[in-house]
């Protein structure tokens, strides 16, 4: 019983923590009862992970019945959002059939009184044939998201990943055509990783079109076997600047092609800092990226357009601390470059949520 309740006060955790992610970024998404089984199904042990680190222990189907009950009770009442149970870690659809079904059926019930709308399962791309869909779809899973990590081969082999980018193409495929959600996860940094293979790994997702994207820098986690290259001075991560960098560049591309991102960086959790050990690591990546972007549209705005010392910028409301910059960093920065006297921002509801108005002498202008 213990146990049993560690993972639950550890489930509720992560699920608080989640659904406030979910508030900032992507709203019309369903509540998300995270279900956290490391390493379950993995074939091999890629380079740079340690899930059981990060998490204490694997829980049964009895025990996942037992935590979606308590979960959903907080948020039974007043609650119009869509629910749905997300098995994470591991390779959910690699595990041997009769657990996948064991896991499942936890769920029956759940799902014919409506409490909750449907599953989530995250895994492998070369773990997904027809008949493994077929199973999914049966037991009522409706989102996909697979461990892509990046579409270069060489990036691949290196962090012994065990598929190839072939593989990923081929089960996205699938998944489309049996009308799954499909969402991908993307990381940075890993060995072999440069700037432009991720900027190529990008356009061939976009290809692809996902519903949603996860990207992660490579961090160096206690137990993992890139702690050992990283030790004996085979593998240098990235620093947080360069990581900041890189996903601007890829946001830049997925909101072109208007491919959402749902988390950029890992959920901080204790177990996660307690195994971290190097790497471009921070609780508030997404808020980093997001205002590096407002700073470069800032300064484009300042560059083409007619400045006072004292000028006025507009955003969405929610996007008033990403423009500003952790401890006013952007406004800070922009004074120094353009020899201001001081920067205001506004909040207002009929900016458009990314966009940045610059009130000038012209009007207002918008980047």
């Amino acid at each position: 019983m213990a146990e049993l309740l560690q993972k639950l006060v550890f489930g509720i955790s992560y699920l608080s923590n989640s659904v406030k992610a979910e508030a900032g970024n992507m709203a019309p998404n369903p509540l998300i009862i995270p279900i956290f089984l490391p390493n379950l199904g993995c074939q091999e042990r890629c380079l740079f992970c340690n899930q059981r680190a990060m998490a204490p222990g694997v829980p049964s189907p009895a025990d996942v019945r037992t935590f979606v009950e308590a979960s959903l009770g907080p948020f039974a009442s007043g609650q119009t959002r869509r629910r749905q149970v997300a098995f994470y870690g591991g390779s959910f659809t690699a595990i041997p059939r009769r657990d996948q079904i064991a896991y499942l059926r936890a769920l029956d019930l759940f799902l014919s009184s409506d409490r909750i709308d449907s599953i989530r399962v995250s895994t492998r791309p070369d773990a997904l044939d027809e008949e493994e869909l077929s199973l999914l779809k049966a037991y009522g899973v409706k989102t996909v998201e697979i461990g892509t990590q990046s579409m270069v081969d060489e990036v691949l082999d290196l962090s012994r990943r065990g598929h190839t980018a072939e593989e990923t193409l081929s089960a996205v495929t699938r998944l489309k055509r049996w009308g799954f959600e499909v969402g991908i996860h993307l990381m940075i940094g890993l060995p072999g990783d440069s700037i432009d293979r991720f900027l190529q790994t990008l356009d061939q997702v976009i290809q692809l079109k996902p519903d949603f994207l996860r990207i992660h820098p490579t961090l160096v986690l206690k137990g993992a076997p890139l702690e050992v290259l990283w030790r004996e001075g085979k593998y240098s991560p990235m620093t947080l600047e360069e990581a900041i960098q890189w996903i601007k560049r890829g946001l830049l591309k997925l909101e072109k092609a208007s491919i959402p991102i749902a988390r950029m960086g890992l959920q901080s959790t204790k177990e996660l800092e307690a195994s971290y050990l190097a790497g471009p690591y921070h609780p508030a990546l997404h808020q980093l990226v997001k205002s590096e972007v407002f700073f470069d549209r800032a300064v484009n705005l300042f560059r083409t357009h007619p400045i006072e010392l004292e000028p006025i910028f507009l955003c969405h409301p929610r996007e008033v601390s990403n423009v500003r910059g952790q401890k006013n960093t952007n406004l800070d920065r922009l004074i120094a470059l353009f020899g201001l006297k001081s920067i205001s921002i506004q909040g207002r509801e009929d900016v458009p949520k990314g966009a940045l108005v610059l009130q000038c002498q012209v009007g207002e202008v918008s980047c």
